[in-house]
């Protein structure tokens, strides 16, 4: 495969004013596990399959041991007469120049299914393992940041400082060109491991800003799972902090002396 195909489903797909969500995977996965969770509560219709060689060279292999090619699809769904266009999937690209290359195609897809506002949805790194409710927003438009405060969502100045990477970024500043109002909306995570209840916290805004009601209760149980594996990481840096504290004076000194 040289090329980008595009596989589509369904054709002379007509949307009203539609709303776009993209969740692919990135930080904590937090925006795919909730686009996920939506494309089964809501019941969307898979209408766009998209392969690339921009994405990593491997196979998905399902439950039955047979394979597909990684891939990213679109959606279609309602959600109080609202058109709903989801965009998930199984990677982003594996190259600056394919993030842009994608980036446009997602656009241009856009523009077809009329939207007329996008969401897209990510993980902000904590660094630490105590979980924190908040949801972050960055906007492409100022008009949008009152508005998205109303839904509980926080901004701070110049947060994320190291700017908002890949397409849960970049299709803000692309959406920009075609004077389309975008935000990054983005759950508080550590960072360091797939994190439900964060995706949590994501969807209670995103149900806010939507109207609608989601049963989250796969994500309450995946959260309480995460809960204990986090507990034993919690404790397990206790006991060596202690350790540490333990230790004479002069081997501590020996041991910042050695990695120093």
């Amino acid at each position: 495969m040289k090329e980008t195909k595009v596989v589509r489903l369904k054709n002379d797909v007509r949307l009203d004013k539609s709303i776009l969500l993209v969740g692919l995977p990135g930080v904590g996965h937090v925006g795919k596990l909730v686009v996920d969770l939506l494309i089964e509560e809501l019941d969307a219709e898979k209408i766009i399959e998209i392969y690339s060689p921009h994405f990593p060279p491997q196979v998905v292999v399902d439950e039955d041991s047979t394979v597909r090619l990684v891939n990213n699809e679109f959606f279609i769904c309602k959600a109080n007469d609202t058109d709903i266009v989801i965009l998930a999937g199984d990677q982003q690209s594996a190259t600056g120049n394919g993030h842009y290359e994608l980036g446009e195609l997602y656009m241009q897809i856009a523009d077809e299914l009329n939207v007329s506002r996008i969401y897209t949805l990510g993980g902000f790194p904590t660094g630490q393992l105590d979980h924190i409710e908040e949801v972050m927003g960055a906007v492409n438009d100022a008009s949008m940041i009152e508005e998205l405060k109303e839904h509980n969502v926080i901004f701070r100045d110049h947060e994320p400082g190291g700017g908002i990477v890949g397409a849960a970024g970049l299709i803000l500043g692309l959406s920009k060109f075609r004077d389309i109002g975008a935000a990054c909306l983005m759950g508080m995570t550590s960072g360091y491991m797939v994190d439900p209840k964060s995706a949590q916290s994501l969807m209670d805004v995103l149900s806010s800003i939507l109207g609608i009601e989601v049963d989250v209760s796969k994500l309450e149980e995946r959260a309480k799972d995460m809960e204990k594996v986090v507990a034993n990481l919690m404790e397990a840096k206790q006991q060596q902090q202690q350790q540490q504290q333990m230790m004479p004076d002069s081997s501590r000194e020996e041991d910042l002396g050695y990695i120093g």
